[in-house]
């Protein structure tokens, strides 16, 4: 669903000047979306939907939406893809990766549809990519983890061993250990993005295992109701999640795609719409922290904050080493004291940190 992270953050691609007078007389704008679930009221893709919103609200007029929801990837999603081109959307926006191969097939038949392929690699003339740095979100989530942690063991329901969640395992429980060194981080994989039922017995299995504070990466918020059935934490993820665990939610690692959707429509709008990737993170705004629970101390939302700011201001970088090495779970280094790894690296990231209690299901 999420996939496969593009490359570096190329701002001058893709970051245009404000409205001109002459495009806010242009015609507006049609731009689909598609969806590889309901739009429900958290998660990612409800995510998604809230930065088409936002940019609904910013162009006004200029800006007409379409959505399709609940798309499977495959043939189904290129059948949709191209309805969508056909009925003449000039910008369509696909956020699954199993969405970029049907995306590329259709864009070579419909050149002057752009296309966005949100979490894809694999870009053309006419499609363009783009993600986020969720790894650096866990991070942060991590400390915060590890501030509410009686056991020191958190759990961590997980998709797929592909590099994105790799990332986000070892950046949570680099987080964790910043706080308590001693910190074990347990992993079950799901082999699926969405599958409630699943995700429920994983997050049950964990806090059976002894892990007080629970940690996800699947779509639906079945870890944040388990958690708040049991007594325990859990971080919510994609976005606020205190509506089914008040009590549980530590804080929200939030996906703001607003301030990207508006701006690429505008590109379209006045002609500067170029093919590129974008790999931002908290400090392009893309990543945010909010939402704190509330039995989370203040003392710890402002730690969790000032670490935000520290990202933002590049002086955080959650692979980069310190005055130690950073070993794998088997111990092997992975990053050399005095370094950080680089983002090609991360890209290819294959392996769990120490601390993280599993491994990788091949």
């Amino acid at each position: 669903m999420y996939k496969n992270l593009a490359a570096a953050f190329v701002a001058a691609c893709f970051f245009a000047p404000a409205f001109s007078q002459s495009a806010a007389t242009a015609k507006p704008v049609a731009a689909a979306f598609v969806y590889v679930t309901p739009v429900f009221e958290a998660g990612w893709t409800h995510q998604h939907d809230e930065g088409r919103k936002a940019a609904e609200a910013a162009l006004g007029k200029q800006l007409k939406t379409t959505v399709v929801a609940d798309v499977a990837e495959g043939p189904d999603a290129e059948r949709v893809l191209r309805d969508l081109a056909r009925s003449g959307n000039q910008l369509i926006f696909t956020t699954s990766f199993g969405y970029m191969e049907p995306a590329l097939r259709v864009a070579r038949d419909f050149p002057q549809v752009k296309f966005e392929s949100i979490t894809g690699y694999k870009r053309a003339d006419n499609v363009a990519t783009a993600n986020a740095r969720y790894y650096e979100g866990r991070y942060l989530s991590g400390i915060a983890a590890a501030r509410m942690s009686k056991s020191g063991v958190a759990g961590y329901v997980a998709g797929f061993p592909i590099p994105e969640v790799l990332q986000g395992i070892n950046a949570f429980t680099l987080g964790m250990r910043s706080v308590n060194p001693r910190a074990e981080v347990k992993v079950v994989w799901l082999d699926t993005w969405f599958d409630p039922a699943k995700e429920r017995d994983a997050a049950m299995t964990l806090m059976n295992q002894g892990a007080d504070v629970l940690s996800f990466h699947s779509a639906s918020n079945a870890v944040m109701v388990a958690a708040q059935e049991r007594g325990k934490f859990a971080v919510a993820y994609h976005s606020d999640m205190r509506a089914v665990a008040p009590d549980a939610q530590i804080l929200a690692v939030t996906h703001q795609w607003g301030d990207y959707y508006t701006r690429r429509a505008r590109a379209v709008q006045d002609g500067s719409w170029k093919s590129g990737d974008v790999w931002g993170g908290v400090r392009e705004g893309m990543i945010r922290l909010e939402a704190f629970g509330r039995k989370v101390p203040a003392a710890v939302q402002k730690e969790v904050l000032a670490q935000q700011q520290a990202m933002a201001q590049g002086r955080l970088q959650p692979f980069g080493a310190g005055r130690s090495d950073v070993r794998d779970n088997t111990g092997k280094l992975v990053i050399a004291k005095g370094t950080q790894l680089s983002d090609a690296q991360i890209l290819g990231m294959n392996w769990l940190v120490g601390g993280v209690s599993g491994h990788i299901n091949h």
